[in-house]
């Protein structure tokens, strides 16, 4: 019996997913329920089991290439012949079907041939399993194309795939949905710096290692619960605003393959220690490509903080489906009037995006003033929280 495997749902509105690596070959027995793939999909790679038990007699889709939910992915059999030969046999209605010849080769193959001028169809594939390379491409264009210029100079062709594709097509998504504003402002973090300081020596005891993030995190959350328009989405079709009775903080993490946003769940049932612990664990998954899919969805509010990389002010976009994001910038030394008498104090730059459609600049700046007042007065964020 044939059997083909289609990308299943995913579940989380996901209809497609990258193909980023195959734990199988041709000809390998799988048992049910063997992780035989990773699919790279929203920022997270998700493993991917067998249906069946048999042998993989043809992978439909390369490493690289886009699969969306209900493509086949791989076919099944219940046996091979003997001497390895695979069985190929595809039977319709009134008999059997002679099975369509596969081209195999990846998105950026076949948009080099289309650029060339190149009948993808009749070339003979050099690489693995007859898959075809840029360099049977160039080749059956006769070669006369340098890919590594242009008229005006050397370039490089970089495919945008995985995170990178991911990034792309959200940003999009929110560009496209949102009527985005941003508004900035500063803060006197001196006493929070104090703080810090002081409690970290406490975490490091327990391996913890204490940022600024989780006190930004609680005074987000505190500001949100007196303005709970900016912790909602839009519900497009039914022309909405479901605004959401739980805090789930997702934070921007920068790894090697580019930007994810882990999410933490309850925010105003966890304490600073217990936000940092799980900042840490859930930036160390990020990094090393084990987050999984539930632990970066859900967000209602998120926050960047690009002033751990130098940044000061920026125009941060929202994190869809979200209406707001807060933007955090370095901490430096500034001349600061307090008690009417220039000092030097510890001061953050603050930078907020929220969607116009939902938050009026008015109540965006009281929100953000509200931010200011806890990161102010840290000894408020200790008393008010439960």
């Amino acid at each position: 019996m044939v059997f083909d495997f289609v990308l299943p749902d995913l579940g989380e509105g996901i209809t497609e997913g990258e193909i980023r690596r195959w734990l199988v070959k041709e000809g390998d027995l799988v048992n049910e329920h063997q992780t035989i793939l990773e699919v790279e999909t929203d920022k997270a790679v998700v493993e991917v089991p067998s249906p069946k038990k048999g042998f993989v007699q043809k992978i439909r889709k390369l490493e690289g290439e886009i699969a969306k939910v209900g493509n086949v992915l791989l076919t099944i059999v219940e046996k091979i012949e003997e001497g390895g030969k695979e069985e190929k046999k595809s039977f319709g209605v009134v008999g059997r079907l002679p099975e369509a010849e596969e081209i195999l080769a990846t998105p950026a193959v076949r948009n080099l041939a289309k650029r060339l001028g190149v009948n993808i169809e009749k070339i003979k594939g050099a690489g693995p399993m007859g898959r075809i390379t840029e360099d049977d491409v160039v080749k059956a264009s006769g070669g006369a194309k340098d890919l590594t210029k242009d008229q005006f100079g050397s370039i490089e062709r970089v495919q945008i795939k995985g995170v990178r594709r991911s990034i792309a097509k959200n940003l999009l998504a929110s560009m496209k949905t949102a009527a985005f504003v941003t508004g900035m402002d500063d803060a006197d973090v001196s006493a929070l710096w104090r703080l810090r300081e002081k409690e970290k020596k406490v975490a490091l005891s327990k391996k913890i290692r204490l940022t600024f993030l989780p006190f930004l995190m609680k005074a987000a959350q505190h500001a949100l619960k007196e303005h709970p328009m900016l912790n909602a989405s839009v519900d497009e079709a039914g022309e909405e605003i479901i605004v959401k009775k739980y805090f789930n903080i997702g934070v921007a993490v920068d790894t090697p393959e580019g930007l994810m946003v882990p999410v933490v769940k309850d925010v105003d049932k966890k304490t600073i220690l217990d936000l940092a612990k799980e900042l840490q664990e859930l930036s160390e998954k990020a990094k090393e490509r084990k987050i999984k899919l539930e632990e970066i969805k859900g967000s209602t509010f998120t926050i960047s903080n690009f002033g751990s990389f130098g940044g000061t002010y920026a125009t941060p976009i929202i994190n869809y489906p979200d209406v707001a994001i807060l933007g955090t910038g370095k901490i430096s030394d500034r001349p600061w009037v307090k008690d009417g008498q220039i000092v030097i104090r510890k001061v953050i730059s603050l930078s907020l995006t929220f969607d116009h459609r939902v938050i009026d600049g008015a109540e965006a700046a009281q929100f953000l003033n509200k931010i200011i007042q806890y990161l102010e007065d840290p000894d408020q964020i200790f008393i008010e929280s439960a």
